[in-house]
């Protein structure tokens, strides 16, 4: 039995899948998305326990998808991880709701120990 589920939002194959391995690895269920717009239905449908949330995507951008999720779901946690390194991006994406701000490249380690963290 999965320890959780993580949904992954990224709409670079490429980056999806390193984006999800620590948690596939790590017996977590992960489900994806390719685009904001996506993201915000499966959050509705499939109820995960926190989102990993690409920036820069086609429909929604990330930081659109993560205040509408963080709207419907205050409590579900959400990473936003991003090309994006100013500190105005950072400070946008928290005042959008985002729990953690992370930018690419990224350690797949770090990513998953604060996504367990998050997790409680």
């Amino acid at each position: 039995m999965a320890k959780g589920k993580i949904l992954v939002v990224d709409d670079s194959p490429t980056q999806l899948n390193m984006m999800r391995a620590p948690f596939e690895e790590n017996g977590y269920e992960v489900i994806t998305a390719v685009d904001g717009e996506e993201a915000v239905a499966m959050v509705e449908s499939e109820q995960p326990h926190l989102v990993v949330l690409d920036v820069i995507m086609p429909k929604l951008n990330g930081f659109q998808a993560c205040r509408k999720i963080k709207t419907m779901h205050q409590d579900l946690p959400v990473i936003l991880l991003t090309s994006k390194n100013q500190k105005s991006d950072e400070f946008w994406g928290k005042k959008q709701g985002a729990d953690v701000y992370m930018t690419k490249p990224f350690d797949s380690d770090e990513l998953f120990a604060t996504a367990v963290k998050l997790l409680g």
